[in-house]
């Protein structure tokens, strides 16, 4: 595989939904994508979308919650285009329906292995090459349920929550080094991510909408950075 000689993006759950929309936009506007998810086959078909489009995108499947799946991704990564300019982390999974007591403890720690170990095994992975380049950008998809209590969400809110302590943390170790770090906390995005496809979506944000957000952050002053964004629907829910 040759060296790419555009900036570079991992993204994470990239295989549809929000990490699609985002990895749409960041190949059209000149990045070489590499797209992350668990199944191959989505995510096969997510590269042929992107180069059908006239972008640059690379397949490889990858579970973030695994530590040795992660190191692959970034030496894979580091092999083929010796560089990472930008890393999306959007994987994430939600358990939502019950409240916290009902909730088994393989079930907990599974959405804190995706949405908050996943995280930081990425960044512990490409933050190194960042940090030798003097440049980088880590952006991480929160929510707005990691600003305000979720019931019959805790879980999902909890590690929302944790994300956001632990990037804003790492932004401040990483600023030192030119590499900036933000977190965008969207509130309901009309996708299945739930697992309960909606009959009523127009009131709620789009993928593009996050997908936007992230060009504007990438497309900033090299001499600031926006540590987070809270992106809300205009509109509320019909009653």
């Amino acid at each position: 595989m040759p060296k790419s000689q555009n900036p570079v993006a991992v993204v994470t759950g990239a295989s549809r939904g929000v990490g699609l929309a985002i990895a749409i936009r960041l190949a059209r506007i000149g990045h070489h994508v590499v797209l992350c998810a668990r199944s191959q086959a989505e995510l096969d078909q997510a590269a042929r979308t992107i180069v059908a489009r006239g972008g640059a995108a690379t397949a490889y499947r990858c579970d973030v919650s695994d530590a040795a799946a992660v190191t692959a991704l970034a030496d894979f990564v580091n092999t083929n285009f010796s560089r990472c300019d930008i890393l999306v982390n959007n994987a994430g999974v939600g358990a939502m329906g019950a409240p916290l007591y009902e909730m088994a403890p393989d079930a907990f720690d599974r959405v804190m292995a995706i949405n908050l170990r996943g995280p930081y095994l990425l960044l512990r992975a490409f933050a190194p090459g960042m940090v030798a380049a003097g440049a980088g950008h880590i952006i991480n998809i929160g929510s707005l349920a990691g600003k305000s209590p979720l019931a019959n969400g805790a879980a999902y809110a909890a590690s929302k929550w944790g994300l956001l302590g632990l990037m804003q943390s790492a932004a401040e170790e990483l600023r030192l080094h030119c590499v900036r770090v933000s977190v965008i906390s969207p509130g309901s995005i009309a996708t299945n991510f739930s697992g309960h496809a909606s009959k009523d979506d127009d009131w709620k944000i789009s993928p593009e909408d996050v997908a936007t957000v992230v060009q504007d952050l990438v497309q900033q002053s090299p001499r600031s950075f926006i540590s987070e964004v809270l992106l809300r629907p205009l509109h509320k829910p019909r009653a």
